[in-house]
């Protein structure tokens, strides 16, 4: 429980997002690829992934290896073997239906009208073909073909397959109550244990069973038999009633409300499937390896009080030792971890300030192992401005002979902001170090502040210089 508790405490945002991007990404995949052959593969590839990852975690190498080239294979063999299915997948012409559309199942089909349709071809000895797609789409396996969109009937079937018609050669697809397609062609099978008198018609149907889930209906123009086409086997039909229960048991619970509950279970399970899976893959990438990393993180001091300022601390930094997954560690900025101080009862002099847990701020998902130092010593004081009398600092040596006689500096005095125990024995402020080496006649010369400290700040309006005016003479000798 408590390990749950840790996962979705650590969980951003940013992780609920990527979860349920790639959740649907995946659901997307198996709606457009549902009823393939490619999603078959698919589902193989994720069951060797998962017997990967288990050879991984009982320590059996070579497995783990076997498994991870097999898998390697397998991707490679779909985008060679299923380049056209995945072809007809990704030539959707309609967007939606490739981003968030759902297929549904068959519309209500007539099948009174196309059994009354196929003997109205037989007696008139019309050869035919008549496709029925499932749930599995055609467009991969079949070619050519002139969108046609006809309402299905009797009379509708026997023009288009009359002999003087120009797209009587080739098959009509229909779905629910219309035709939706003529003059397709279809892939021939290529198996030789068909019966001698199956002609192309025959050899067009059966290949199209072999690769997809539709139904083909095969009227003979030589004979005038009707044969049914399905689940790669043949069915000869003798009686109007034979070929209209087998089309009922087919196509009837497509399109009740049955079938519509059960198409929304199955996508329902699907996309938890997917949710979980993704969710699985999330985990274990990013909470499979934990990574140690060190940090130093600069201390911020919170809620000092408006007249004090920080006059020194023993550390302004502390040393972060965390963990979490690579991929968390790597991605951290440098304003993602903090370590917050609050001061505001911090009294003139040294305090000393204990550094807890709840001070160190990390990003979801990242652990804090240990830190140092645990406690820091801040000293703080009041602050005060006080006038300070500028004196040059002189260095090296005059000439021989040579004195100085007076220096003035202007201006002669500075403000000095800064701790009030800083500044309470500090009664001069000397200028930068001003070489006599080189001086040799009266003039003047400009140069900075020394401040002996470094929280001691000029409030000299933008000014940090001073003008040394110098006076140079000849010593008199005696």
């Amino acid at each position: 429980m408590d390990a749950f508790l840790n996962i979705i405490s650590g969980l951003r945002w940013q992780d609920t997002l990527d979860i349920l991007f790639n959740s649907y990404v995946l659901f997307r995949l198996y709606v457009l690829f549902r009823g393939t052959n490619v999603i078959r593969v698919l589902l193989v590839i994720c069951l060797l992934w998962v017997i990967q990852k288990i050879a991984l975690g009982m320590g059996l190498i070579i497995t783990s290896w076997a498994m991870q080239g097999i898998i390697t294979v397998a991707a490679l063999v779909i985008i060679i073997v299923f380049r056209n299915e995945i072809s007809g997948v990704l030539q959707t012409k309609n967007l939606k239906s490739f981003l968030w559309g759902i297929p549904r199942y068959q519309l209500q089909t007539p099948v009174s009208i196309i059994v009354d349709g196929a003997y109205e071809l037989t007696r008139k000895k019309l050869g035919a073909l008549i496709v029925l797609p499932m749930k599995q789409g055609l467009k991969s396996s079949v070619q050519g073909g002139i969108p046609w969109q006809g309402t299905l009937s009797r009379e509708m079937l026997v023009s288009i397959f009359w002999h003087d018609n120009p797209v009587h050669d080739g098959a009509a697809i229909i779905q629910g109550d219309r035709i939706t397609d003529v003059s397709v062609l279809l892939p021939l099978s290529k198996r030789q244990d068909l019966p001698s008198y199956f002609g192309t018609r025959h050899r067009a149907a059966m290949g199209l069973v072999e690769q997809t889930d539709a139904m083909v209906l095969v009227v003979s123009e030589e004979t005038g038999r009707i044969s049914l086409f399905m689940e790669n086997r043949v069915y000869d039909i003798n009686d109007s009633h034979v070929l209209t229960e087998l089309l009922d048991d087919q196509l009837s619970d497509k399109s009740t409300p049955r079938g519509i509950r059960h198409q929304t279970v199955e996508l329902a399970v699907a996309a938890m499937i997917c949710l979980f899976s993704v969710t699985g893959l999330w985990l274990s990438f990013s909470r499979g390896v934990e990574t140690l990393a060190t940090r130093e993180v600069p201390i911020e001091f919170m809620n000092l009080e408006q007249k004090m300022e920080i006059i020194r601390s023993s550390s302004n930094t502390v040393k972060l030792v965390i963990s979490g997954a690579s991929p968390l560690i790597q991605a951290i900025g440098q304003d993602q971890v903090k370590v917050k101080l609050d001061i505001s009862k911090a009294i003139p002099g040294p305090n000393a300030m204990g550094i807890q847990r709840e001070n160190i701020l990390l990003p979801p998902g990242i652990q804090l192992k240990q830190f140092e130092p645990s406690e820091v010593e801040v000293t703080v004081d009041a602050t005060v401005l006080k006038q300070l009398t500028v004196q040059p600092t002189w260095t090296g040596h005059l000439k021989q002979g040579l004195t100085i006689v007076s220096a003035k500096a202007i201006p002669e005095t500075v403000m000095v902001k800064g701790g009030s125990m800083d500044l309470a024995e500090i009664t001069t402020l000397f200028t930068e170090p001003i070489s006599l080496d080189h001086i040799t006649q009266s003039g003047r010369i400009s140069t900075g502040f020394a401040l002996a400290k470094s929280n001691l700040k000029l409030q000299n309006h933008g000014k940090n210089s001073v003008t040394i005016h110098y006076e140079i003479k000849q010593r008199s000798t005696p």
